[in-house]
């Protein structure tokens, strides 16, 4: 099935944010990085502009940039509404309130739009749909990210999520996944059988991260070779 834009929900975050909720050190930005699942996220504009450089992996990337900038401007006032309305599922500490969060995710969108013609024209930007193999060849990454992607749509069921991470396992030789909620903010059950199923080959842990902005979401979960 084609992948379609109306069912897409844009939201990007920062490369602070990034560095937060994946623990990630100066010595580790320095590292290959791919990231799934980045959407309109401007952590790949900003690793740029510290000649550090990222690939960034989402269907999203198949659409034109003014293609996107409608679709964030119709989907904005939704996401935001929600977030209103269900303010006691989040932590305002970090970001105070509900108008910090629009101008920080808006920011962070914005700096996306301007950066994505140029990077997708440098690769850096990837239209690919996961779980589906990439073009990559083994181990070509030292580290794989997805940010509020795996886990957080636990309905995709245990079948994508194994096949995107084992995916994934291919060609980073670490792989960090954040949060380990789904949109409910609890710890879905196909949690444990992730767990189950990945630690019988590879190192698995969850951690505990600088980041919490859905309550309890303060928590990673990191595979990597043994």
């Amino acid at each position: 099935m084609a992948f379609e834009l109306k069912n897409i929900v844009p939201w990007g975050r920062n490369l602070d944010e990034y560095k937060s909720m994946f623990n990630l050190t100066d010595a580790e930005l320095n590292k290959k990085i791919i990231s799934f699942g980045d959407g309109p996220a401007s952590f790949n504009y900003s690793m740029f502009k510290f000649n550090k450089r990222v690939i960034s992996i989402d269907p999203i990337y198949g659409f034109s940039v003014d293609e996107l900038k409608r679709k964030i401007k119709e989907t904005k006032d939704i996401v935001i509404n929600q977030t209103r309305n269900n303010a006691e599922n989040f932590v305002w500490t970090k970001i105070k309130n509900i108008q910090e969060l629009e101008t920080i995710r808006l920011s962070a969108m914005n700096l996306f739009l301007q950066d994505f013609e140029s990077g997708k024209r440098e690769g850096r930007y990837i239209n690919h749909e996961m779980p589906d193999k990439t073009n990559f060849t083994d181990s070509t990454f030292d580290l794989g990210l997805s940010s509020h992607f795996l886990i957080l749509y636990a309905q995709l069921g245990l079948d994508f999520h194994l096949s995107a991470m084992t995916e994934m396992l291919r060609v980073a030789k670490e792989i960090r996944i954040f949060p380990i909620l789904d949109l409910d903010a609890h710890k879905p059950p196909l949690l444990a059988h992730l767990v189950e199923h990945f630690e019988k080959n590879f190192k698995v842990e969850i951690q505990r991260v600088d980041y919490e902005f859905q309550k309890n979401g303060n928590e990673m979960l990191r595979i990597k070779r043994k």
